[in-house]
């Protein structure tokens, strides 16, 4: 390798190199939020730096909430894998509507017309 080609080379020490991460609300939710934190004696920071930490290491209280707000977590579409293969009692593991299975299965039908 030429000279010049090693000054090129950088190398990034991930994990040390400090992110700023920002997303918008509304003001009366902005204003609640800090309020409630307050109450509980926590700093916004603290707060959404513990959060993140608990998403990342699959802490199953997060990833429930997750599994909410997601359209189809992987874990539901491995039990509905299951399900489509005789799995009748995961049904109730799966904790959905009897018009949210309907619609799943109406997607499955959709996407594998050959089942």
């Amino acid at each position: 390798m030429a000279k010049s080609d090693e000054k090129d080379l950088t190398v990034i020490d991930y994990g040390s190199l400090n992110k700023k991460v920002t997303f918008q609300e509304n003001d009366y939710r902005q204003a609640s939020l800090q309020l409630r934190l307050r109450q509980d004696g926590l700093t916004q920071s603290k707060f959404f730096r513990h959060m993140v930490s608990a998403y990342l290491s699959n802490d199953d209280r997060i990833l429930s909430c997750v599994a909410e707000i997601s359209n189809l977590s992987k874990a539901k579409k491995k039990k509905l894998k299951k399900l489509k293969d005789g799995g009748e009692e995961l049904v109730d593991d799966l904790g959905l509507s009897e018009k949210q299975i309907e619609n799943l299965f109406d997607l499955i039908a959709q996407e594998h017309p050959d089942l």
